[in-house]
């Protein structure tokens, strides 16, 4: 059975779809990330990514009188944690119809709600804080929010999430990338031995998976006399931007554009781009990390390339102090993303470790 219904309110329902159907993708398709204020998009290979996620990804999907008006999904994983693995659901694809993102009707301003909506409402809630799994198992349920997203601040709270990190947004960029000949594609052979490079360069962050590390065996190594010193994973992607907030927002979605090179690196109504996802570099190789990101772009095609990081890491000040980076990075004036969490069945010493550890930060979860 691919839905079940969980709650009857009036002519509400909330149902939980084992998997996205047309209603759902469509959805959200149409709809346009971000807050008022802050960067504004719409993702355009939806539906490549949610069949990426396979079984692991349902929907609790909110109907009125049959008609979706509003879906979260859910996606199932294992973390680790300075070590520690442990069970987790990551939340993401939030979607909701504008009518339904009030807070309350305009003829309702000042009222409480009735008993039976403030028990829905409450319903609502305790489904997206309640694991996935059997009780009293450990397992950590966890999203990424916009600081500037009150909306989903409000909810994520209400929800009992914690703010655990915070997280930027780097990006590189080349108007013309090269190639470079120290620069290769592992073949799948050579990917379990890159994994354990991974594990080893992660092992003091929370929440790391390796889950989409090696999609579609796109990771690229560069070797300094023989060995691995750097490599990334390449995952491309397009977004549709709506809105870039400030000056240079102006200048990106305005100006710059309409100039034959810039428009290379920025197209607001096609912007194709290649995330740098699961980033290795050994202690002492960080000046190379410029030169692999530019031969990622010229093998794949793009000029430009996102990567989150959380912002206390160390990858990140190699990062945010490398002037190789491009211009697109010097012009971003990325507000912090904000990871929340949800602990179930850990210790306290456990839970602990989230506080005071760098997150690791999926780059497929932004695909």
């Amino acid at each position: 059975m691919d839905q079940e219904k969980l709650i009857d309110y009036k002519k509400l329902e909330i149902r939980r779809l084992r998997k996205a159907d047309d209603d759902v993708i469509s959805l959200l398709k149409d709809t346009v990330l971000g807050s008022e204020g802050g960067m504004r998009y719409s993702m355009q290979n939806t539906p490549e990514r949610i069949a990426t996620y396979g079984d692991s990804l349902s929907f609790l999907a909110l109907y009125k009188r049959n008609s979706l008006k509003g879906v979260i999904g859910l996606c199932r994983r294992v973390i680790s944690n300075r070590g520690t693995q442990s069970e987790a659901t990551y939340l993401r694809y939030l979607a909701v119809q504008s009518a339904f993102q009030r807070e309350r009707a305009p003829k309702q301003k000042g009222k409480r709600l009735s008993g039976a909506a403030e028990s829905f409402k409450g319903e609502i809630l305790s489904l997206i804080r309640e694991p996935e799994q059997e009780s009293g198992r450990p397992h950590v349920k966890y999203a990424y929010v916009e600081s500037h997203n009150e909306r989903s601040r409000n909810m994520i709270n209400q929800s009992g999430y914690e703010y655990i990190r915070s997280f930027l947004t780097v990006a590189f960029s080349r108007f013309n990338p090269e190639t470079n000949p120290a620069v290769s594609r592992l073949t799948p052979d050579e990917e379990p031995a890159m994994a354990d490079l991974l594990k080893e360069q992660y092992s003091d962050y929370c929440f790391y998976t390796d889950e989409f590390s090696f999609l579609d065996h796109k990771y690229y190594v560069l070797r300094r006399n023989g060995e691995i010193v750097a490599g990334v994973g390449a995952i491309p992607a397009q977004y549709r931007v709506v809105n870039v907030p400030g000056l240079w927002g102006w200048l990106m979605m305005k100006a710059l554009p309409r100039t034959p090179l810039f428009r290379r690196l920025f197209q607001p109504e096609a912007f194709r781009y290649v995330i740098l996802n699961a980033i290795y570099c050994r202690k002492g190789s960080e000046d190379l990390l410029p030169d692999l990101f530019e031969a990622v772009c010229a093998e794949e095609g793009y000029h430009t390339a996102l990567t989150w990081l959380d912002d206390h890491s160390r990858l990140f000040e190699t990062l945010r102090t490398n002037r190789r980076m491009g211009a697109i990075n010097r012009m971003l004036n990325a507000k912090p993303g904000l990871v929340y969490a949800l602990f179930s069945g850990l210790t306290p010493a456990e839970t602990e470790k989230f506080y005071d550890s760098p997150a690791y930060i999926s780059g497929f979860d932004f695909s």
